[in-house]
């Protein structure tokens, strides 16, 4: 991976649809966006982010999340995710991370990313489901 600055930041947003509701879950919960979903947002703002420094044949996985999901948000509204880089070691990279939907912050926290080689990570995996 070529080096990331602290700073870069990424984006990604989305309309909240039909599937992206809490209640597709669990029918006793309200018609608002999923935690779940948020987290995905994040996530790929964190990819977004790192991307531009990916070598060839390099892909990463999220392998920790720290979040506040602090409001709700209805269908059709859009969210906006972002995520700023602030710390690098050596593969692993930690994100501040928020999203806000059409009236105020939604959630907001932290998620750490790791760069792997995508063809390993897969063979790890083969062996995993062979045993």
């Amino acid at each position: 991976m070529r080096e990331m600055p602290v700073g870069t930041k990424g984006s990604f947003t989305m309309t909240v649809e039909h599937q992206h509701l809490a209640s597709t879950v669990d029918n006793t919960l309200p018609e608002v966006l999923a935690t779940g979903w948020m987290v995905i947002m994040m996530e790929r703002a964190a990819m977004d982010a790192m991307r531009p420094f990916l070598e060839p044949g390099e892909s990463s996985v999220g392998v920790a999340m720290n979040i506040g999901h602090v409001a709700a948000t209805p269908p059709k509204h859009v969210v906006h995710a972002t995520a700023e880089m602030v710390k690098a070691e050596g593969r692993r990279f930690e994100f501040k991370v928020s999203a806000r939907d059409e009236t105020e912050v939604i959630g907001s926290g932290t998620h750490q990313r790791v760069v792997i080689n995508p063809t390993k990570f897969l063979e790890r995996l083969a062996a995993k489901v062979k045993r």
